[in-house]
């Protein structure tokens, strides 16, 4: 009964997180605020609750870094836990709205991008490298004219 409050964070910053990545979906709508909803707002106060998390339950929780055993020890605490979820949702969405905003900038169209998108969104480094290989491609295969370049 004590931690329902744990359960509580949980909904609330995964409903965040998923208005995140709805925004970067509808991005070409309204790109600015896409932008600073999935890049500063959402990440922002999913960061607040993680350093919450981290600061409550921490010095608690057993295990730690050096070791696979001691990795699971310390996950083995649900406060620390929902922290290391909060850390997953904060950063893999920074990592879409990076997408969106490069897929722009190099001149990817944005239908192209759903797929890497919710890669990310699931998968995390599997979407960033799907991105990353298309964004290669792109370069590489219709490079950006840089200014004062001619035709």
């Amino acid at each position: 009964m004590p931690d329902l409050w744990l359960d509580r964070v949980f909904s609330l910053a995964g409903l965040m997180a998923m208005a995140g990545w709805l925004a970067l979906v509808l991005a070409p709508l309204r790109p600015r605020l896409a932008q600073a909803v999935a890049t500063f707002v959402i990440p922002a106060v999913i960061g607040l609750a993680y350093a919450g998390l981290i600061a409550r339950y921490w010095g608690e929780a057993p295990g730690g870094f050096g070791s696979l055993d001691e990795v699971d020890a310390l996950f083995g605490h649900r406060g620390v836990l929902l922290a290391g979820w909060l850390h997953y949702l904060a950063f893999d969405l920074f990592v879409g709205a990076w997408e969106v905003r490069e897929a722009r900038r190099v001149g990817l169209p944005h239908w192209l991008i759903l797929p890497p998108l919710a890669l990310t969104f699931l998968f995390g480094p599997i979407g960033l490298l799907v991105f990353l290989a298309l964004r290669a491609a792109r370069l590489r295969y219709a490079p950006l004219r840089t200014q004062g370049a001619t035709a």
